[in-house]
């Protein structure tokens, strides 16, 4: 097969396209032949080598739609040929074939979403928590049975629902489906983005209704989808900060914000926009100088949710007592660590999120595409700062677009 490797860490210019071998699923797992994989920060990172040295040529890439080639030991519910989209939390979705867990691959066409493979269990404190992956408010997605909304703040429960007495823990049919909405190029830029923009939102900040958000990085990716979830998940105001004029004219288009500032003294304008009492969450994967002056904007018990460090400063030295003294949380989501010890929890937010991107609720607007062989102007776009909204890599060129 195909693939953009790298096998010395480096720039943009180490991605190389070669010739591999196919690789093979195994049990629990799905060969996906890719349409399109998405491009991200973490890609760039795992290229630079903050994930390690790369043995032997290393394949990137942390999401990919495409059509399944190959079913491993154990899996059900998918058939050769269907479309689906996949979260790859060990990467390989630069390449013509990808391997994918099944428990992070979601059909694309209203099929039941890939079960759980034997051995794989919903443990308390993943999925069955309210905070960890309910079928959120959208005109498409009823509440499960049991939840009901309220809107005082001493009812307000993580993720904007909570459970009446005795109410039931998720209920499956409200998110196990997916509608049809999802084209393969749209989707394959979905599986990493949706699910963390949903997982920082519900698990890391705990967002409730009437909440007000502020997202770094609006314009991206995450922050573009961020934006939108928020909303669906009861917020009243949506601001965001990014780089320059021109993305800040382009994330309020295109994503609803309510006003995007430049980074640049963005402190004195959350607050003048908030009339000095400041957001219950700020979403943060900037990092430096910017992570700390987020706790400037923070109302009370207001919480900072980091999820990256795309600028690359030193991490921080906090002192706990400015935390304490000014009601303030500080909480962080990283999406490969909750795959390895919470991956119901992943499972759940994948399915909320893509639900609401099927049915038109959010929308993943991807704005550049690059050939697969062209995977480090891809990075050196990213790199830079020149993106906006969504990037993806076209790799089967002999496959349609849509499902």
């Amino acid at each position: 097969m195909r693939a953009s490797a790298f096998k010395v860490t480096g720039g943009p210019e180490v991605l190389r396209l070669v010739d591999l071998p196919d690789p093979e699923p195994g049990p629990g797992e799905i060969l996906i032949r890719v349409a399109y994989a998405g491009v991200n920060y973490g890609e760039i990172q795992h290229r630079l080598g903050d994930f390690g040295e790369p043995d032997g040529e290393t394949v990137t890439g942390l999401e990919a739609s495409g059509r399944v080639a190959a079913l491993g030991e154990g899996v059900t519910g998918v058939s050769i040929g269907d479309p689906v989209t996949a979260y790859l939390p060990d990467g390989g979705g630069y390449a013509e074939y990808a391997v994918a867990p099944a428990a992070f691959t979601f059909p694309l066409t209203g099929a039941p979403a890939v079960p759980l493979p034997d051995g794989f269990e919903r443990r308390a404190g993943d999925s069955d928590r309210p905070q960890d992956g309910f079928a959120p408010v959208a005109s498409a997605l009823p509440l499960p049975d049991g939840f009901e909304r309220r809107t005082s703040d001493s009812d307000r429960r993580p993720a904007g629902f909570a459970p009446s007495t005795g109410g039931p823990g998720l209920a499956p049919s409200a998110v196990d489906r997916l509608p049809d909405g999802l084209d393969l190029r749209t989707a394959g830029g979905a599986a990493l983005v949706l699910t963390t923009a949903y997982g920082v939102l519900a698990g890391a900040a705990r967002i409730a209704p009437g909440d007000t958000v502020l997202v770094h990085a609006a314009a991206g990716g995450v922050g573009g989808a961020a934006a939108q979830l928020a909303r669906v998940l009861g917020a009243t105001e949506v601001y965001g900060t990014v780089g320059t004029p021109e993305k800040a004219e382009y994330a309020r288009r295109s994503f609803g914000y309510d006003e995007v500032f430049v980074r640049e003294g963005f402190p004195e304008a959350v607050l003048a926009a908030t009339s000095g009492r400041g957001v219950d969450i700020v979403l943060d994967p900037v990092g430096g100088p910017t992570r700390l002056a987020s706790f400037e904007v923070l109302a009370p018990f207001g919480r900072l949710a980091v999820y990256g460090e795309a600028a690359r400063h030193p991490d921080l030295q906090l002192p706990v007592l400015p935390i304490w003294k000014n009601n303030r949380t500080l909480t962080g989501y990283n999406i490969g660590d909750l795959a390895r010890r919470a991956p119901a929890t992943v499972r759940a937010h994948g399915l909320s999120a893509l639900a609401l991107a099927a049915s038109g609720a959010v929308r993943i607007d991807v704005t550049e595409e690059y050939a697969l062989a062209d995977a480090a102007e891809a990075h050196r776009l990213l790199g830079e700062g020149r993106n906006r909204g969504k990037v993806v890599l076209a790799v089967d060129q002999t496959s349609p677009s849509g499902v």
